[in-house]
This record gives structure tokens, sequence and C-alpha cells, in this order.
């Protein structure tokens, strides 16, 4: 028992605290699978109650209010397109410790392939928890991306060179663009642009926090406090849904900018205190769009 605990922290060294946090609210929320369980991020959960509840006792927004919002708007929408049979093959960069790809394989098993990427330590790792999953299915990956790369075996192009460009192909990125600077993010999206441009339908699933929805000192000390969190500056990059409709557009993609709250009637989660701290953008080639 303290060999695998002390595994566990080891594993859990090597992945940033977001990932562990989230994690854990998907397994708290019924929303993960039994192979992903941590006893550090249960630890780490615990530890940040207090603080969440006092953010929401002053009527501020949650982490696990929103992580639930755009993880469910995500999948709500991902969904959409994989029944509509505009998507058949999923690329999730930055997948962390992400059910998305166990579940969807679950519920639509070769009807789709499923693609998690990520870096190095955090593949490894998954590729140990999941391999039973992984073994059962052929249609479902979990590979290295550098997802900055020109070209190569581990860039978003070389991955998508595996896929079948007579399907559609939907990339997701969730809780990654904010631990970037403008430039490195708009490199990232000229990266999905060209990528999806090469096949039959192509769909871009994000999630982003906008200076707009995040002005008041409230939520700006939530941001400072976010930033402590995961040891890093939190980039607001765009003011509004329209500045980053328009960044979108000049490389290519056509964007729609989704409010949380919105969904609400359909999506539980998108009820929440802290639903709208941040937003989901679901992009196209603007090619495609008529």
């Amino acid at each position: 028992m303290v060999k695998k605990l002390a595994s566990q922290w080891l594993s859990a060294a090597r992945i940033s605290p977001t990932a562990l946090y989230t994690g854990q609210v998907w397994q708290t929320t019924g929303r993960s699978i039994p192979e992903l369980k941590s006893m550090p991020a249960s630890a780490l959960h615990l530890a940040l109650a207090p603080s969440m509840f006092v953010s929401r006792s002053f009527g501020g927004p949650t982490l696990e209010d929103f992580l639930l919002a755009r993880h469910d708007l995500i999948d709500h929408h991902l969904t959409e397109l994989i029944e509509s049979g505009k998507v058949t093959q999923i690329i999730e960069i930055a997948a962390g410790l992400s059910p998305r790809g166990s579940r969807f394989v679950e519920r639509y098993g070769d009807k789709i392939t499923y693609i998690e990427a990520d870096l190095p330590g955090m593949v490894a790792q998954k590729k140990k928890l999941l391999a039973t999953r992984l073994r059962a299915c052929p249609n479902h990956h979990i590979k290295v991306v550098d997802a900055f790369a020109e070209q190569g075996a581990h860039s978003l192009d070389g991955l998508a060179m595996q896929l079948d460009t007579s399907q559609g192909l939907a990339v997701v990125t969730e809780g990654l663009l904010n631990y970037f600077d403008k430039d490195s993010v708009l490199n990232l999206w000229a990266r999905i642009s060209s990528t999806l441009a090469q096949f039959q339908q192509g769909a871009y699933l994000s999630d982003i926090h906008l200076q707009a929805q995040n002005s008041d000192p409230l939520a700006q000390a939530f941001v400072a406090g976010l930033g402590i969190f995961v040891r890093g500056k939190v980039h607001l990059h765009f003011e509004t849904a329209g500045h980053l409709q328009l960044a979108m557009e000049e490389l290519g993609m056509a964007c729609q900018v989704l409010k949380p709250s919105d969904f609400a009637a359909q999506i539980p989660a998108c009820s929440g205190k802290g639903a709208d701290f941040c937003r989901i953008l679901f992009a196209r080639p603007a090619s495609a769009v008529k």
C-alpha cells in the first residue's frame, strides 16, 4: 500500500496541479473513469475546498463551476458533431487526465477515432493507467504532441496525417489557452486552422477567458489566485468576443463564442454561479461556412 501511494505521488509530481485538480473534479462529479483516480488529486481538491467555499459565499466564481460548465458544453457540441456525421475523428490536445476520450470511445465504439495528445510525461502516465482500455479499443490512441512544432511526427500535422482526410476532424483544447501568451495562442490557432482545412469537415472547440468577463475586482482577485495556483500568469488575450472572432477570421476560421449560461436549460452544469467565468469558442474553417 505504501509503495502504491509513493508511486502515485511520484507520478503526480510530473503532472501540473491544474490537471490533478480538474481530474478530481471530474471524478467527484461522476464524469471520469476509475482508472484515473488519484490520491494526490483527491488531497489537492480537499485542500482547496475552503477557498472555493469562501468565493461561493461572496457570490464569486469557483473553479468547479466553470470547469464543469466548459467540460459539459464542449462535450455537448462534440456530441452533436459526431451524431450529425460531420466528425468521425478527434484530436484532443493537452488531454491531461481528461476522461473524454475514454467516454466518447465507450459511447461510439469504432464509429470514431480518438487521439489524446499531450507531452511525453503525461502520455507515458496515461498509457499506463489506461493500458487495458487501449488494448480493447484500437481506435483510441494516446500520443505525444508538440502543438507548436512546424513539422514532424509529434506536430499537429504529423498526428493528422495518420487520419482520413475524406472524413471530418474535430480538434479540442480544454484548459490550455490561458496559460500561453497571445502570440503563442495565435500560432497554435494558425496550425489548427491549417490542419482542419485539409479535412472534409473541420471543427475546433476550446474554452477561453476574456477580459470583459473578468474585469470586476472579485473576478480579478480570482484570476490572480488562479495564477498562483498554476504557478504562472493567466493570460486574458482578448477583451471581447468580437476581438476574438476577428483574430480567428484573420487565421481563416469562422468562430462562435458561446456563453455557458445560455445553455443552462439543456446543460445543468451551465447554470452554476461561475459558469460564465469562461467562454467556449466553436470555430470552423471559413471556407466551409456558408
